[in-house]
């Protein structure tokens, strides 16, 4: 896409030092390796169709160049291209195959296409490479070596560790440029926050050329590299709607070779330039690389929703299809999960992600999530059926059996909604348990208005990755009365939060173990829901922060949906002009986070959303969730990506406190000083690129976000740190939600309750991953990160395989368990790719692991007594 981006306001632009000029020539430059390519936006001003059909033409038109050529070389990045191909062309694709093989065509990214590399979650990013780099070896008995990202807006902080751990030891990207963010240099070791590391290279000017004469470009090129005898590269030919390299690019490089001025040019690969460039005395860089176009963190929250939920939807899927596998005989599901996963990986693509793509795009894009999570959702209940059909539930007269399932592996205390229309009377409920404990059941006003079903609200203590049986029975203990005042406070034993009608948010917000109250004083006056002025293009070019407010929403009602022994839920609504905002705020019983339940109906044009967090902390640090981990960052005010949860940590009247605000569908946030702003939405016109003008007539343009939205949000105050809150774990409940399921009565081996996989010894390990393994072995693979910055020896019971595994976390790391099914063979450590790093004693070490992670000890593998399956 266009690559005119201007400065970034409301900061200094970081340029990388000028270098001492020396004269140009062979004896001061080079050499230079040139890396034909052809970049396909899959989908950006284009549906995807038109990708489908440019990746043929674009990869005949290689073919055609290189046997024209006999030293050129093309350069391929996205491997969800060469599948189109194979699914369609098959002559194609066995032609590309030969040129793979002749070294002629390279393969590289190993990743399904070129990703947002902000908005997938971690395990959407591990799925890139294990499909892709599977599909790979299989297809064309290699994988790739090097990571390849040209076009998306910026890096985040783990992509080192995602790429060293996937097979991959190099990477190149664009974005940001030099004017956006200083690196060390072009060509520099990048390392993620466990110790991974990668070369990379951030390739200057642009990934793609005109379709002439070449001089212009590699001017523009080394005038943005050093001047040294190390190697350099330079990508050309045509691209985001393909074509690659045409034959007026390649005779004037061969012409640009023979002149003196430049460098020694020669036609090469992205894997010879690194091998080339890893001898040198290169520098280091820690963190992440940003930002470009930081206003691609919230356009289209429609897309962006969508892929979280997805990406959440299958791995709970997945978990209970390992569970169903091993304990009710369920089939294996791993050929469905990887087309549905497939469809998330192509709308991760970085314009369509990032919501910078064509109205018409996000139509496509709904429908391909939609098969994803249809496909998701009806695994997860083959699976959840298959379990639930094994419990032993004794018929009982008037008795409602409702199992729970907890898809975390730790335990859960949540409250459950089910609509529910049977013999149970129109009195009150009670829920019991396998213990016989009693608990009110509270019922909320129902979804329909036929009438005949009542929505009840059940409180259930739920063990790790497992269900609980609850029997609903009529009750006939009167209801406590509900208090008598229509005081606008939510309170607990844990929170007190308290409205203030007037500005339709919280004027006091108290921790009571502590007293402290986060939101007194100034913080209470602060504004909530404030309408920014944002006129600046889809992605935000050139701006760092948004702080223009130009209105504060009015809150116009304030009343209590619900006041029960359950939950408290008192609902705020407020306008903006001929926008409507609907804050439902829920705090159930022994909660200890108050939740708010959003609705938003939004008609305004060039303009932003934000919910605003005040706090009266000082001394704040702001600490922000990204794939597989988390960063912190300034507390400036800039606009920056953070995924399930932000915090902000620091003192209030001299004591210790925080505040974690943790959503469902959110990716834009600010953090200033104490205060935490929640981007909701922005409403610029659809893919608007500066420099380029708004015409006259742009009120006919299609902007973003008009109408309806809904998503949730939970505030999760704390004393002593996001780490002790367990910030990490309650943003993963929000994530993926326990599912309740009304049963019948039927004979079963399994008890009321059970457990099928525990974390325990380790409260910063988060197992985000049980599956079966792609290999059709019948294995499994367990998948987990530390989650706080500390090293932890975490156990790990998988009682449904008869195991037990105790296994070392390293800070920040990420680690794969490749566990059998056989108890005869042991647990080892794998690579993102399910490929074994520790083999036992005796067998050949994988070439292509990484070798700290070979050399450590894999796991202790206990065997305990399996659930049998039926």
């Amino acid at each position: 896409m266009p690559n005119a981006t201007p400065a970034p306001q409301g900061r200094r632009a970081a340029v990388v030092p000028a270098q001492p000029r020396a004269r140009a020539g062979r004896a001061t430059r080079g050499p230079l390796h040139m890396i034909g390519n052809a970049h396909i936006d899959a989908v950006w001003l284009w549906p995807w169709q038109e990708g489908y059909q440019e990746a043929r033409a674009t990869f005949r038109a290689a073919l055609q160049r290189i046997d024209e050529y006999p030293d050129f070389v093309f350069t391929c990045d996205s491997v969800g291209y060469l599948a189109w191909v194979e699914e369609h062309d098959p002559e194609l694709f066995e032609a590309l195959r030969a040129q793979v093989h002749a070294g002629r065509f390279e393969l590289v990214g190993g990743w399904w296409v070129e990703p947002d590399c902000n908005i997938p979650g971690g395990e959407g990013f591990v799925r890139h490479a294990l499909y892709s780099q599977r599909f790979l070896a299989d297809r064309f008995g290699t994988i790739a070596s090097v990571g390849c990202n040209v076009d998306p807006f910026g890096q985040n902080a783990t992509i080192p560790q995602l790429l060293a751990k996937s097979g991959m030891d190099s990477y190149v990207f664009m974005r940001p440029q030099p004017h956006e963010a200083e690196l060390p240099g072009p060509t520099f070791w990048w390392y993620a926050a466990d110790g991974s590391r990668v070369l990379t290279y951030r390739i200057p000017h642009e990934y793609c050329s005109p379709e002439g004469h070449l001089g212009v470009h590699v001017g523009k090129a080394l005038a943005q590299l050093p001047h040294t005898t190390e190697p350099l590269m330079c990508f050309y030919g045509v691209g985001n709607h393909g074509g690659g390299p045409t034959r007026a690019n390649i005779d004037s490089v061969r012409e640009l070779d023979s002149a003196d001025q430049y460098p020694r040019m020669r036609f090469s690969t992205v894997r010879a330039f690194f091998d080339a460039a890893a001898g040198g005395d290169l520098p280091a860089y820690a963190g992440e690389i940003q930002p470009h176009g930081v206003g691609c963190y919230s356009a289209h929250s429609g897309i962006k929703q969508l892929i979280r939920q997805t990406e959440h939807a299958l791995q709970a899927a997945e978990k209970w299809a390992a569970v169903a596998s091993a304990v009710a005989g369920m089939p294996a599901v791993t050929g469905e999960l990887e087309h549905a996963w497939r469809q998330v990986l192509l709308n991760h693509f970085h314009d369509t992600a990032a919501g910078t793509a064509l109205p018409s795009a996000y139509d496509d894009a709904r429908d391909q999530l939609g098969e994803a999570r249809a496909i998701a959702a009806r695994l997860q209940n083959q699976a959840i059926q298959r379990i639930s059909r094994q419990i032993d539930i004794p018929a009982e007269e008037r008795m409602a059996p409702l199992a729970v399932f907890n898809p975390h592996p730790w335990p859960v205390r949540t409250t459950v909604e089910v609509e529910f229309g049977g013999a149970l009377g129109d009195g009150t409920i009670v829920a019991v348990d396998d213990t016989e404990r009693r608990t009110p059941v509270q019922v909320a006003r129902s979804t329909t208005l036929t009438g005949g079903r009542r929505r009840l609200v059940v409180p259930v203590e739920l063990p790790p990755l497992g269900y609980r049986l609850y029997r609903l029975r009529p009750d006939h203990t009167p209801p406590a009365a509900p208090p008598g005042d229509d005081a606008t406070v939510l309170e607990n034993e844990h929170l007190r939060a308290v409205l203030d009608p007037d500005t339709g948010w919280l004027s006091s917000l108290v921790d009571k173990a502590t007293g402290t109250d986060l939101i007194a004083g100034d913080a209470a006056r602060a504004g909530h829901a404030v309408v920014l002025d944002d006129p600046t293009d889809t992605w935000g070019h050139g701006v760092v922060s948004y702080r223009d407010v130009i209105a504060t929403f009015t809150p116009t009602s304030v009343r209590w949906l619900e006041r029960g022994p359950v939950r408290q839920v008192l609902r705020v609504r407020s306008s903006y002009l001929g926008s409507t905002l609907t804050e439902d705020l829920v705090l159930a019983a022994g909660a200890r986070t108050l939740e708010v339940r959003v609705t938003i109906d939004w008609h305004e044009r060039l303009r932003m959303l934000k919910l605003r967090f005040p706090t009266g902390l000082t001394g704040v640090t702001a600490t922000h969730s990204i794939p597989y981990g988390h960063l912190e960052r300034l507390a400036d005010g800039h606009e920056a990506c953070s995924h399930t949860w932000v915090d902000v940590s620091g003192t209030v009247a001299g004591h210790p406190a925080g505040l974690s605000v943790l959503n469902d569908a959110k990716f834009g946030v600010d953090v200033a000083d104490g205060e935490i702003g929640l981007t909701a939405l922005r409403s610029p016109p659809y893919a608007w690129h500066t420099p380029l003008p708004l015409p006259a007539d742009a009120d006919d343009y299609e902007v973003m976000d008009q109408g309806v939205q809904r998503f949730t949000y939970r505030l999760l105050p704390h004393t002593d740190g996001w780490r002790a809150a367990g910030t990490v774990r309650a943003a993963a409940e929000l994530d993926q939600p326990a599912v309740a399921l009304l049963e019948s009565y039927h004979d079963g081996p399994l008890p009321e309750q059970r457990s099928f996989a525990t974390v325990s010894n380790a409260d910063n390990v988060v197992v985000t991953v049980v599956k079966q393994a792609e290999d059709g072995t019948g294995d499994y693979v367990v998948r987990g990160y530390e989650t706080a910055g500390n090293p932890a020896r975490a156990t790990i019971d998988l009682p449904f395989l008869g195991r037990t595994v105790t296994a070392e976390f390293g800070a920040h790391e990420i680690r794969t368990l490749l566990v059998p099914r056989s108890p005869d063979r042991p647990v080892v450590e794998g690579d993102l790719l399910e490929r074994p790093l520790a083999p036992p004693a005796g067998d050949p070490a994988p070439p292509d692991g990484p070798p700290a992670a070979r050399d450590r000890p894999a796991v202790d593998d206990t065997p305990v007594p399996a659930d049998e399956p039926t």
